[in-house]
């Protein structure tokens, strides 16, 4: 059975860092690219970062570059995303995804992925 079980959110004042998990089961971390959304109230999903499967490239929001970090420890079916100077802005439910057929260039687009966690909020406040 495929799952993803993201955790690690939480409120964090602005400036803070954050590191998210997503843990997976049911498929190889070496087949699927991840990828991490969020959705902040009133707003759509929106792309936040990718990793893709085999090499590990990774790719970001313009919003989030130099501040937001994706790592995955395929030991641990984990794929993790650091955060860092947080900002009010970054305040949404985050939720990782898994992609079979990764297209660099398409990496943003919901309909690409195949499954998707419950989310996890992360809240940015003073």
């Amino acid at each position: 059975q495929v799952q993803l079980v993201e955790s690690g959110g939480g409120l964090v004042q602005p400036g803070g860092s954050l590191r998210l998990s997503c843990t997976i089961s049911g498929f190889s971390l070496d087949d699927y690219a991840i990828a991490w959304f969020r959705q902040a109230p009133g707003k759509e999903r929106e792309g936040v970062g990718c990793i893709s499967p085999n090499t590990g490239n990774t790719y970001y929001e313009d919003s989030v570059k130099g501040r937001f970090t994706i790592s995955r420890d395929n030991a641990k079916n984990t794929v993790y995303l650091q955060m860092s100077n947080l900002k009010p802005e970054d305040t949404a439910v985050y939720y990782c995804a898994a992609d079979s057929t990764f297209v660099k260039w398409a990496w943003t687009s919901l309909e690409e992925y195949d499954y998707w966690g419950q989310g996890t909020q992360v809240t940015v406040s003073s």
